[in-house]
């Protein structure tokens, strides 16, 4: 027997206890997930260059490995937006375990891949899987948790970011080096198995509410997002001129943004429950945390991979190594996340925002002037203990910050919305740097880059200086995503002193 999600208001018999259950537990249970999540992106972009040399060894560019990222980025990305809310009409839980499972399942079709076209399909699957998951723990927090609360568990929530961003890099470091690539994705069917345990007994069943579903507006967004991130990303292999018959790189990127263009016209004449209600964004820090948080999404994804590129291709580290090197980001944001989140409770958010990504930017520039064949590795770790702090004062809370004003109804939604603009960001960034990459390569290795085995092992030495300049010069990418940011930032409201009653969560049946 499953549990029974209500509709509209709980039933009498599940408000008779006096006291709730504690919503620590359940939140716990679900931070294993997402977790999961994020330690699969760190993951990913360590071995990178693995997966290059073992199934896309022929090819001078970094286009095709980087859809490795991609793919599962963009099928996170497009069902979000839905994805939040089957949350509200079906329960966080149940929706939870289902994309808890393909996501787990995918990642086994991810290690048995013999090709790069497979690996990318099952990257697709996993982003599915993720998308159905990502929501839900927001959306727990946000109606399980008063307001005047919601900072500490956003703290755990950002907590959870920095340790992952410490465990996926070390742990697929060992893992590539140990067991090769395929390793990075079959350790997560124990952590799925286990996920899915604790979700199924910790996490309460929530009261339901009936949404109609815009499979227009999905279809819309979906065919403007993929326009878009195919022609960012593809376009410098096609010289941006035409990729096929009367079709150009240009018209790609034109069109998408057309239908995107058409997507937020269809929304906001839909009257009844359109995929995006655009009455959220009526909230001034609603709307500026998303904007703020799809720069963060974009910078984090775009950094990553001409870092670690730089490493192992210019300097010759191991996986391991190079992740060693970002082991000061992850302990500091895991440390000082939580203690972000508690002070978050009781201050203005641009406290912790504005210095949060000043720190950031300056984390990421500090990396770009360091990206030489002389410079002395330990100096790496200074700018990533700056990262590592900026990062405490923005993950956290800018969700706290997006979330605070959500009435329960929309709780799916609206997280819904926020992981969406993260994960766009995100697309976004990957396609952007991968174009960007591969223009400074041209720029800096003119004839050089088609015969440079990128993924094979450290550079020829004649080739290291060129290649170091343009990593460092991609870098420079990220550092004006997050500036732009740090503007936005800015301009976040002090929140309002309310302390709303947290809704209650309806016990599961005994029986399961």
């Amino acid at each position: 027997m499953t549990d029974q999600p209500t509709t509209g208001t709980t039933p009498a018999h599940a408000t008779a206890a006096s006291a709730p259950h504690s919503p620590w537990p359940a939140l716990w249970a679900v931070i294993v997930g997402f977790f999961m999540l994020l330690v699969d992106t760190t993951i990913v972009s360590v071995a990178n260059p693995a997966i290059k040399t073992a199934l896309d060894p022929d090819t001078g560019n970094l286009d095709n490995v980087v859809w490795v990222t991609s793919a599962y980025l963009l099928a996170f990305a497009v069902p979000l937006l839905i994805s939040g809310r089957l949350g509200d009409a079906f329960g966080p839980k149940r929706v939870y375990l289902t994309g808890l499972a393909v996501f787990t399942l995918a990642s086994l079709g991810c290690g048995l891949s013999t090709s790069l076209g497979m690996l990318v399909a099952m990257r697709a699957v996993q982003g599915l899987g993720a998308a159905l998951m990502s929501p839900q723990s927001m959306a727990l927090i946000t109606r399980t948790f008063p307001a005047d609360r919601r900072g500490a568990a956003m703290g755990l929530w950002g907590a959870t970011a920095g340790v992952a961003t410490l465990v996926g890099p070390l742990a697929g470091g060992a893992l590539v080096d140990a067991f090769g690539w395929e390793a990075i994705f079959f350790v997560n069917l124990p952590v799925g198995v286990a996920g899915f345990v604790l979700a199924w007994f910790l996490v309460p069943a929530l009261e339901t509410h009936r949404h109609r579903f815009d499979m227009v507006g999905v279809l819309l967004s979906a065919v403007g997002l993929f326009l878009l991130v195919f022609g960012l990303q593809e376009g410098e292999a096609y010289d941006w001129g035409v990729i096929w018959g009367p079709v150009s790189v240009w018209s790609l990127i034109v069109a998408g943004l057309l239908v995107l263009g058409l997507f937020a016209w269809q929304q906001s004449r839909t009257a009844s429950e359109p995929l995006v209600p655009l009455a959220l964004f009526a909230d001034r820090n609603f709307s500026l945390s998303n904007l703020a948080i799809a720069t963060v999404g974009a910078s984090v994804t775009a950094m990553a991979l001409p870092m670690m590129f730089f490493l192992q291709l210019a300097r010759g580290l191991t996986p391991t190594d190079a992740a060693l090197l970002t082991i000061p980001t992850a302990v500091l944001s895991g440390v000082l996340s939580p203690l972000a989140g508690r002070l978050l409770d009781r201050t203005d958010p641009r406290v912790l925002l504005l210095p949060g990504m000043l720190l950031f930017g300056g984390g990421l520039l500090w990396y770009s002037t360091l990206m030489r064949a002389d410079t002395a590795l330990p100096l790496f770790l200074l700018p990533a203990a700056l990262v590592g702090i900026g990062s405490a004062g923005v993950w956290g809370p800018l969700a706290t910050t997006a979330t605070r004003n959500l009435p329960p109804r929309q709780a799916g939604a609206g997280s819904g919305i926020y992981n969406t603009t993260r994960t766009i960001g995100s697309v976004i960034g990957s396609a952007a740097i991968a174009a960007v990459m591969q223009a400074r390569l041209e720029a800096n290795l003119p004839g050089g880059s088609a015969d440079a085995g990128f993924g094979s092992g450290q550079l020829p030495s004649f080739l290291v200086d060129g290649f170091s300049a343009a990593m460092s010069q991609a870098m420079l990418l990220p550092v004006a995503t997050i500036t732009l940011g740090t503007i936005v930032v800015l301009f976040v409201r002090r929140w309002r002193a309310t302390t709303p009653a947290p809704r209650r969560a309806v016990d599961e049946p005994a029986a399961r």
